[in-house]
């Protein structure tokens, strides 16, 4: 398993730093946010290191994603929440350099403000259609490539 020393995550996974961990499988492991929005907030990560979600293998999406469901269902009923909010940092805003989901746990009026960024809307319908078509562009290329 492939490990980066330098990484608190890693160091989680080899035990030599304590965590509150939550789920552990032989390719994930989830444990309690050491800084959390609310009580019951976890953090999924793969056992081993991967800096961002582009960076992991194809064979571990599903197993990645299936776990948020499962740690999902769990955070609500564990904690009694209304609904939960799923996120994935890369790169910008990351503070770990080791793929992560958050699982937070949400009530209406928590105070949890959504997006915290202000909208950057396209100039017009052109604009639009021309962002979409490069992203179009670029899913072909990285499909043929």
């Amino acid at each position: 398993m492939a490990v980066n020393g330098d990484c608190v995550f890693c160091d989680i996974v080899a035990r030599t730093v304590p965590a509150e961990v939550v789920y552990r499988d032989e390719s994930l492991i989830a444990f309690l946010d050491s800084h959390p929005l609310f009580p019951g907030h976890v953090l999924l990560c793969p056992r081993e290191h991967y800096g961002t979600l582009t960076d992991l293998p194809t064979s571990l999406t599903g197993p990645i994603f299936a776990a948020t469901q499962l740690l999902a269902r769990a955070v609500e009923n564990a904690v009694d929440a209304e609904g939960t909010f799923i996120a994935i940092n890369n790169r910008v805003s990351q503070t770990v350099p080791h793929l992560h989901i958050h699982v937070v746990p949400r009530r209406r009026r928590d105070g949890l403000r959504g997006f915290f960024w202000p909208r950057q809307p396209y100039k017009d319908e052109a604009a639009r259609e021309a962002v979409r078509d490069a992203i179009e562009r670029e899913i072909q290329k990285l499909r043929d490539g």
